[in-house]
């Protein structure tokens, strides 16, 4: 009698594995999921291989661990939420977003920031005296209620070079000598260069 209670067939590390599946759809902590998985490899390598009931149960265990381990330090920070919900406001503050609706005098815009803020990725908005057009990359400055306030975020303009072009006869004059320091493809400026020297 005490033979056949520690005789464990490879069925039972199957339902075993099923039932802690089971018990994960219930209750998701993640926790049972990975027992229940390192139950049915057992399952699998007890029918393939005469394995002991020792062995049978550190297997088990080592893979549970293995598995729990994985998940925790590798596959569950690649699912963190980043949208911010459930946060305060304030971590909208400073976000920059870009304009889809531009706000009127009467009607509200609206911006879209690149990943979803407080649960949303649009947001009713408007500005402080200050125009701005669709597609403009704005920044929260405030909130009040569920409006934001935005400002256009500072722009670097490029440098505007002034180049002074003579003109004759409404025309701009166009200097076509070869430069020396320079590289010039004109067919006739090549001409003119002596490349046996």
């Amino acid at each position: 009698m005490i033979e056949t209670i520690w005789m464990i067939e490879p069925w039972h590390w199957l339902v075993l594995g099923f039932l802690l599946m089971i018990i994960e759809m219930l209750i998701p902590t993640f926790a049972s999921l990975w027992f229940g998985a390192a139950a049915v490899i057992v399952a699998a390598l007890s029918w393939l291989l005469p394995i002991s009931l020792l062995w049978q149960v550190l297997v088990w265990l080592t893979l549970s661990v293995l598995f729990m381990f994985t998940w925790f330090k590798y596959i569950k920070p690649l699912s963190v939420n980043r949208t911010k919900a459930g946060l305060g406001g304030s971590v909208i503050i400073g976000e920059t977003g870009m304009i889809v609706l531009k706000p009127q005098a009467d009607a509200l815009g609206r911006v879209r920031f690149s990943v979803p803020i407080v649960g949303a990725d649009e947001w009713f908005c408007r500005t402080r005296d200050e125009e701005v057009e669709v597609g403009d990359r704005v920044i929260v400055t405030e909130i009040i209620g569920n409006e934001l306030i935005v400002a256009l975020t500072k722009r670097i303009d490029a440098p505007i070079i002034d180049i002074a072009v003579p003109i004759i006869d409404d025309r701009p004059v166009i200097n076509r000598r070869p430069v020396a320091n320079k590289l010039s493809l004109n067919k006739a400026d090549l001409d003119k260069i002596d490349l046996n020297k």
